[in-house]
């Protein structure tokens, strides 16, 4: 009989159940989507028993669908989405809504972290990275100050991977990965407690530390039952969506990076070096308890892709002839010439964390002309995309000294074909993608979970689990239009960082 790792990538819109066989192979996979609210203008939160029914619900039908018998999991693994916060009590469970990577409230309070460390720099040199309204540790002081009564009250706070390994076992605890989004010594894999004390938030409100190779637990009954697997089926630490990602890429090996291109993006480097984060490039530790992740994410990528389909190309959506919104603008794209027609997008609809860090800064197109079509905006969305990404690979290559000479893509883009041509022009490198690479983050954490039951003997063993699907060249010809608008792109955020801090900071006042 074959044995099966259930995998649950828990994402920002949805939940994906994923079967992963044990050569890393997608058996079957089923989805589930929820909402996200946004209470106030740069907000946003989502309700944890949401996550917990997209799971119990996805796992149901995934057995269901592919005629697995519960006696089959092996375990259950978590890939999530990171840097939530939900406030725990100790028999009541969540507190108040979970408040999730994209909110953005807490501002004031990043700057006022950072000034009582002497600054940016010095705060970085401690904690491994500059901080902004987005992290978690503004979040938690912002939640001390105005919601103090959840506070007081909270055993210790989670994020998404630890509530929802909490409604599996019952245990409340958080892996190093996810920790290490919001202070985690690399080196000694203990919270930052100093820091947290300094700032006065209570240690005794930071969740016990597990690794993601470790079993936290059983599936209680009360789990069990409404997941339709076997009670005391084995839970493994699991580990955020990123260090997963990572492992999904095949890219374990020392100073290998890799690319994903989902909602967001961002490019990743494994080492087992404990970097210092700054100017929003954070070092997390990742899935292997040997190495840490240098992270350098931007905020939305496929997102700009997915407003297009929603706004601009709304009549082929509702088409019923066009299967797929994605592939019928990948075929648009392919019809303009590289560069637009100089017509260049900012991808920063939500803010941005690298290559810049700027809660205010927004998108637009610029130099847009009466010459200018419909696919003209899409192609140059593509195209912006892959420019915020090449200048975040030169940092990642000019000041933390890593070359990344080729580039492994995974991710929804990743099976954008157009897409994935105009990055390596973009960048000048070759760029390679996946077998399953939108199952990047389930095969990855169920892989981790595989290291973790020794069924591989360690992280270097998980190479050959990953295989590359096709390969994409840098096309001369276009190399010198592209260097010319990256440079323009470049100069972009600089003569409008001020317009935007005034407009969005008034914005937010006047709410």
């Amino acid at each position: 009989m074959s044995k099966y790792i259930l995998a649950h990538d828990v994402g920002t819109s949805n939940n994906k159940a994923v079967l992963v066989d044990l050569e890393g192979g997608v058996h079957g996979k089923c989805i589930s989507t929820y909402d996200i609210k946004y209470p106030r203008p740069g907000w946003a939160e989502q309700d944890p028993e949401d996550w917990w029914k997209a799971v119990t619900l996805t796992t149901r039908q995934l057995l269901a669908d592919t005629k697995v018998s519960p006696s089959d999991i092996l375990c259950v693994a978590y890939s999530t989405q990171m840097l939530g916060i939900v406030p725990m009590d100790e028999k009541r469970g969540a507190l108040r809504q979970g408040i999730i990577w994209l909110d953005n409230r807490a501002p004031a309070e990043a700057t006022w972290v950072m000034n009582k460390f002497l600054g940016p720099n010095v705060f970085a040199a401690i904690a491994g990275a500059t901080i902004s309204g987005k992290d978690g540790i503004p979040k938690l002081i912002w939640l001390k100050k105005n919601e103090k009564e959840i506070y007081t009250k909270m055993k210790c706070f989670l994020d998404v991977n630890g509530y929802l390994n909490y409604r599996s076992t019952g245990n409340m605890v958080m892996n190093w990965s996810n920790a290490s989004a919001f202070g985690l010594d690399l080196k000694k894999k203990t919270w930052l407690e100093a820091i947290f004390k300094y700032i006065g938030i209570d240690t005794k409100k930071l969740a016990p530390l597990v690794r993601s190779i470790d079993k936290i637990g059983g599936l209680t009954r009360e789990a069990a039952e409404q997941m339709g697997l076997l009670e005391g089926t084995p839970v493994m630490g699991g580990a955020g969506d990123v260090p997963s990602a990572a492992v999904g890429s095949g890219a374990v090996g020392e100073g290998e990076g890799h690319i994903s291109i989902g909602t967001s993006a961002w490019v990743g480097v494994v080492t087992k070096q404990t970097p210092t984060g700054k100017n929003g490039v954070a070092a997390i530790h990742s899935a292997d308890p040997e190495k840490a992740l240098l992270l350098s994410q931007m905020e939305l990528a496929g997102g700009c892709l997915k407003w297009l389909g929603d706004e601009v190309c709304r009549t082929e959506k509702a088409d019923p002839s066009i299967l797929n919104i994605f592939g019928y603008m990948d075929g648009k794209v392919a019809q303009i010439p590289a560069g637009s027609d100089y017509l260049i997008f900012m991808p920063w609809m939500y803010g941005e964390r690298t290559p810049i860090s700027d809660t205010y800064i927004r998108s637009g197109f610029l130099n847009l002309t009466p010459e200018h079509t419909r696919e003209h905006l899409l192609r140059a969305v593509y195209e912006g995309v892959a420019y915020n990404i090449r200048w975040i690979i030169e940092r990642v290559e000019k000041e933390y000294k890593f070359p990344l000479p080729s580039l492994r893509v995974i991710g929804g883009g990743a099976l954008g074909h157009p897409w994935m041509q105009i990055l390596a022009d973009v960048t000048g490198k070759r760029v390679e993608t996946v077998r399953n690479p939108q199952e990047a983050g389930a095969v990855g954490v169920a892989m981790t979970a595989a290291v973790g039951l020794g069924i591989y003997k360690d992280f270097d063993s998980l190479r050959k689990v990953v295989t590359v699907d096709r390969a994409f060249e840098p096309q001369a010809q276009n190399r010198q239009v592209y260097d010319f608008l990256y440079k323009s792109y470049r100069e972009l955020y600089k003569d409008l960082k001020g317009f935007y801090t005034r407009l969005n900071k008034e914005r937010c006042d006047q709410v």
